[in-house]
């Protein structure tokens, strides 16, 4: 219980003002298209070379936290994901938006995301050093084998079909593959210039999302017939926490599913929302609700995104092994200001640690309070006219690409890939699966690369990917997956004749 002795060092002046700043900014940063948490964290670097140790981590962590979380505005209002972790927000949070249950929607991410924030960090707390001991037996094998997992959960994540949603896997895949190769630096699909640094994936989120919608809006013009009319409707914050109450399940499938994800280092945050979406649906009695505006699927989305930061802090602070692209920027934040993380960090710079992980604890807190706040404010922002939402929603898209890399190429290939998008829509391909190939893909390469030359020089390919209890448990995993998916596939095909016969 030692954290609670540095309890008291959060709430004084400069650090709850710094952890206010922290979260209110990241709130906004991430409600802006394109700018993920990483890229949050990365710009307030600078910031944090006057101030304490502590003090610098509290800034960050609070950024970090509230990033994840604003990034459910824009899914929601704009169908937009302000990150990767938010892309499954959209599928049932923009349906939710549509019917005019924007406020509502925004409601249960920012309470969802606090339950499973909390619940997080309360991991990091009491089970940093258990949970670091078992990331460690994650080896190039089993983190491929969860790769291929992620991939073989794709096609569950299409309602329409498991064969279109794996072929937009896919073609995910082969996407990731574009530019140079990381081992050989072999070129690989370089078609053009803006190619040869691959396919940033701030950029494709943002051509696959909202390139898509824009062209849709710019379509219908000025005319109001036939329009998608969305409106918004007061939604009590009471109503909203007995709703989260009524959804139990779905709130501990994402809270678990999120915390064990961004516990493995290398995996991070960006697939968990995904993943406890999938598995909410799978166990839920309403599973033929989710896509169509079902809030188990918000909840359990925006539970597992914010139950990640904790663990996802766990190898970090106790390996110095971030286990996110976010969690290898802090470690930036702390090599500034000398300190490394590692065994010893709790030992030697025990005010450090506590502060910055009780900082934390309050900043998910925070993060809910202002969130209701903005929350109905927010949901106004789906009045606007369309004509003027896709020439904002334009101008955002050209902003947010421009802006990772400095690049036009990323713009390039943020509406490239938004045309295509827009086009394999209209044969009934989702971009949710698209995005979650392309993300897989270098995690799967890369490790079954440095998995296929350490199996060179012991036993052999075979035995080392195929042999042992955990590669063992997550093969079959897989296989269940591919079967159940098929088996829902054919019961809900079953279920449709039998109605259309009926009728």
């Amino acid at each position: 219980m030692e954290f609670l002795y540095y309890f008291g060092d959060v709430f004084t002046p400069i650090n709850f003002a710094l952890l206010m700043l922290g979260t209110i900014g990241g709130l906004i940063l991430g409600a802006t298209p394109g700018l993920s948490p990483t890229m949050a964290v990365a710009l307030l670097i600078p910031f944090t070379f006057q101030l304490e140790a502590a003090q610098g981590l509290i800034l960050l962590g609070a950024a970090y936290t509230s990033t994840v979380a604003g990034g459910a505005v824009s899914a929601i209002l704009l169908k937009i994901p302000g990150a990767p972790a938010n892309i499954a927000t959209t599928l049932d949070g923009h349906t939710m938006a549509q019917k005019g249950e924007g406020a509502k929607a925004l409601q249960l991410s920012f309470l969802s995301s606090a339950v499973g924030g909390v619940f997080g960090v309360m991991l990091l707390i009491f089970l940093t050093p258990v949970l670091a001991k078992w990331a460690l037996a994650f080896g190039p094998s089993h983190l491929f084998w969860l790769a291929i997992l992620g991939v073989t959960v794709i096609g569950t994540l299409d309602s329409r079909s498991v064969v279109k949603g794996l072929l937009s896997g896919c073609i995910g895949l082969w996407l990731s593959t574009i530019g140079f190769d990381d081992i050989m630096g072999a070129q690989r699909f370089i078609f053009h210039p803006s190619l040869g640094g691959g396919i940033n994936i701030i950029a494709a989120l943002i051509g696959l999302f909202a390139i898509p919608q824009v062209i849709t809006m710019f379509a219908k013009g000025r005319r109001n017939d036939g329009a998608e009319v969305i409106t918004v409707q007061k939604h009590s914050i009471l109503d909203a926490m007995k709703e989260l109450m009524r959804n139990k399940r779905a709130m501990g499938i994402g809270t678990i599913t999120g915390s064990i994800i961004g516990l493995i280092p290398g995996v991070g945050g960006q697939i968990a929302g995904l993943v406890a979406y999938d598995q909410a649906k799978k166990f839920s009695p309403d599973r033929d609700k989710f896509g169509t505006g079902h809030p188990e699927g918000v909840i359990a989305a925006e539970a597992a995104n914010n139950a990640m930061v904790g663990p996802s802090l766990v190898p970090l602070l106790t390996l110095s092994i971030p286990g996110s692209p976010t969690a290898a920027v802090l470690l930036g934040g702390l090599l500034i200001h000398g300190i490394f993380p590692g065994t010893d960090l709790f030992d030697n710079h025990p005010d450090v640690a506590w502060t910055f992980i009780n900082s934390m604890l309050i900043g998910q807190i925070l993060m809910c309070v202002f969130g209701l706040y903005v929350a109905g404010m927010a949901a106004r922002v789906a009045q606007v006219p369309q004509s003027v939402m896709a020439a904002v929603v334009l101008g955002l898209a050209v902003f947010g690409s421009y802006s990772v890399q400095s690049s036009m190429g990323d713009v390039y290939v943020m509406a490239a890939l938004g045309v295509m998008m827009y086009f394999l829509e209209r044969f009934g391909f989702s971009a949710a699966p698209l995005v979650l190939g392309l993300i897989l893909g270098p995690i799967a390469e890369a490790n079954f690369i440095q998995g296929a030359m350490i199996a060179r020089a012991t036993d052999g390919l075979g035995p080392y990917f195929l042999v042992g209890p955990l590669n063992i448990f997550l093969i079959a995993v897989v296989i269940l997956s591919v079967l159940y998916s098929a088996y829902m596939e054919l019961r809900t095909r079953r279920y449709t004749s039998k109605e259309e016969i009926m009728a």
